[in-house]
């Protein structure tokens, strides 16, 4: 008799067990959506020939197509900020772009002026300044006017032609343009130290610390994503991109007492003239050593 209670009680749990598993299947499938119907985060596809100014990805190690994953998915799906930069560097690029050319720099490396400041002329936490994110004493070092009157950083020609010189430097010390971007982040002799004594040359076989790892990686996902933003699933109409205002060059050795003025004299107002002119760092222009300045007046 305690058996066949027993045998029963068993089957009876097996029934019940069976309805719950139906129900939550059941539940699961009819279970609404909590975003829009047409919304998907899709995993993405690593493309085979992904490189830095020609030198390849290993996407083949583990390790590197993990973190080339991260940095790429990170930099689709965080789409405001994706389509900010799609917006900037059509502004910005046919600025960059020539100057690269002229100082002898890959082209790629346009994407690492985007991942230091987004192409904006902000000073960082730890006081890097302008589009390459020059420290001050790297500035001065390599030759720009730093003070409370000029900054040079600001100066998209002057530090484009800064950090041109930089990472050529890093190229002939380190052995590759992977490195020199590398090097970019953590320094010259920070990178060289750590391939010393990890015993290797390349960049994909150094343990970095963990910003340099994700920079490098960072600067390729961005020339990946703003190369096809269409593929990425951006977007966008052509008069929905930024663009540059064209100015015209007037040329200064002189002191200017006050900014305001002078670009009044020229047609437009302190602000435009700042915007063109983001070096100019107070209302008005010391010029103790006559040195001549090329400041950009906006043309109407």
């Amino acid at each position: 008799m305690k058996t066949s209670v027993r045998i029963l009680s068993l089957s009876a749990l097996v029934i019940t067990t069976v309805l719950l598993t139906n129900a939550i299947s059941t539940q699961n499938i009819s279970e609404p959506k909590n975003t829009s119907d047409t919304y998907k985060i899709k995993a993405l596809k690593l493309p085979p020939n992904l490189n830095l100014a020609g030198e390849r990805v290993p996407l083949e190690m583990p390790d590197i197509k993990e973190r080339m994953d991260r940095e790429l998915l990170v930099n689709t799906y965080w789409q405001s900020n994706g389509l900010l930069l799609i917006k900037r560097v059509h502004k910005y690029f046919p600025v960059l772009e020539p100057l690269l050319k002229k100082y002898g720099l890959p082209d790629d490396f346009k994407y690492l002026a985007v991942a230091e400041s987004a192409l904006i002329d902000e000073t960082s936490s730890v006081g890097a300044a302008g589009m390459w994110h020059f420290m001050r004493s790297t500035g001065k070092e390599y030759g720009l006017e730093i003070n409370k009157n000029v900054d040079e950083r600001y100066n998209i020609e002057k530090s484009t032609k800064v950090a041109a010189e930089y990472l050529i430097k890093a190229k002939e010390r380190l052995g590759s343009w992977t490195l020199a971007a590398a090097a970019y982040n953590a320094g010259n002799y920070g990178i060289a130290k750590r391939l010393k004594a990890q015993g290797v040359t390349n960049y994909y076989d150094a343990l970095l610390p963990d910003e340099t790892e994700r920079y490098v990686l960072r600067i390729i996902a961005l020339k990946e994503v703003l190369s096809h933003p269409k593929k990425y699933g951006f977007i966008f109409d052509q008069s929905d991109l930024y663009t540059l205002q064209k100015t015209r060059t007037v040329k200064v050795d002189t002191v200017i007492t006050n900014i305001a003025n002078f670009a009044k004299h020229f047609g437009t107002n302190y602000k435009e003239l700042k915007l063109h002119n983001p070096w100019l760092r107070q209302n008005k222009l010391n010029n103790k050593s006559r040195k001549v300045y090329e400041i950009k007046v906006p043309v109407k």
